[in-house]
């Protein structure tokens, strides 16, 4: 038996040119208005994806309280971030899209109509059965908003947090190894094989694909597992062309999804399980880390298609960081969910408008 825990998706990490400029819209449309972190200086450990050189960052972990995944907003600070050097498709291989959770699709699809913003999907409940619509930010991300019952709290606007991620591979059964095996997306809630619908609005042409839509059967542990909430992953492969890599001949913390990042417990254990299925850590702080705000410890794994999947150990996190005061999670047994009224001492820190303030 396994003595590591997965807790839930922490965050998707967004590569972009403005860290504030991103964090408030995400803040403004969709309720990431809880900043965890908010650090800025030399990413030493991730040379290995950054050409070799140590590069300056910014990076803020914001979150949404209505419970799910959050988003690490992560912007150079000592070179310009470059896009992709063609037009992502659906089945390129990398991380295509977060899945954002809403109580009602409809209230979001007018939410978005009545705000302008850009909607590329009319709301489709094909091929997986749960109603959803895409839309793209101001900087050309793909975001997936989807209907869901599980709310940690009722949301201040009208979504919650990450639910899910759609992921590009070249073979989806060669990637059940590390989503099945490892992450613990044991349960198939459904496969598909064709053209659909849901997605035309990614391509110019009418590939086919198949996808899965995975989620896991044992309930997530850890300090933050309800918060978070259960999660699905959906893999992708196109069956018609090759997907071509997202971030071929790009650096980790260029423009768009650069990471899709898990809570976790029992580094060490899960270490070993890595490397008993081949997906050894690629980058480890080893021991602890500090991001000005926050601590623990992190590490990454690669899978055959470049798609860099990263664990969090959290030991500390700040509840007034004006006056020192910090929550301590090695004080808590930490195979168990933190008690709502304290992790609600997260919201003291709310930004309800200009997040550099």
């Amino acid at each position: 038996m396994d003595s590591y825990y997965i807790s839930g998706i922490q965050q998707i990490g967004c590569g972009n040119q403005s860290v504030y400029d991103t964090w408030e819209w995400y803040r403004k449309h969709l309720g990431m208005d809880i900043p965890v972190f908010n650090d800025a200086g030399p990413a030493k450990l991730m040379t290995k994806y950054t050409g070799g050189e140590v590069c300056d960052r910014h990076a803020i972990l914001a979150m949404n309280f209505a419970g799910g995944g959050g988003f690490e907003f992560w912007q150079f600070t000592s070179r310009t971030p470059q896009g992709p050097s063609f037009n992502i498709q659906f089945g390129d291989l990398g991380i295509m899209c977060p899945k954002i959770k809403t109580p009602s699709i409809q209230d979001s699809y007018n939410y978005f109509k009545k705000n302008q913003l850009n909607i590329v999907s009319e709301i489709h409940s094909k091929p997986f059965g749960i109603p959803h619509f895409f839309a793209k930010d101001p900087w050309g991300n793909w975001i997936e908003i989807s209907e869901s019952n599980d709310m940690y709290s009722p949301p201040i606007g009208h979504t919650g947090g990450i639910v899910g991620v759609t992921i590009g591979v070249k073979d989806i059964a060669s990637q059940l190894v590390l989503f099945r095996d490892i992450l613990g997306y044991d349960t198939i809630l459904s496969e598909t094989f064709d053209y659909n619908e849901d997605v035309k609005s990614f391509n110019n042409e009418s590939n086919h694909f198949h996808r899965v839509l995975l989620s896991h059967s044992k309930k997530r542990i850890g300090p933050f597992s309800e918060l978070l909430g259960p999660s699905i992953i959906e893999l992708v492969s196109n069956t018609t062309r090759s997907g071509k890599r997202i971030f071929e001949n790009r650096y980790w913390g260029d423009l768009g999804n650069i990471h899709l990042c898990f809570d976790i417990i029992n580094m060490d254990e899960l270490q070993q399980k890595c490397n008993a299925l081949n997906y050894p850590f690629t980058v480890d702080t080893s021991g602890a880390f500090d991001m000005g705000e926050a601590a623990g410890r992190f590490a990454y794994i690669e899978t055959e298609d470049g798609i860099l999947i990263e664990f969090v150990e959290t030991f500390k996190i700040p509840i007034l960081k004006k006056i020192g005061w910090y929550l301590n999670l090695k004080n808590f047994n930490r195979a168990k969910a933190l008690p709502k009224f304290l992790l609600k001492t997260l919201t003291w820190s709310r930004k309800t408008k200009d997040v550099t303030k």
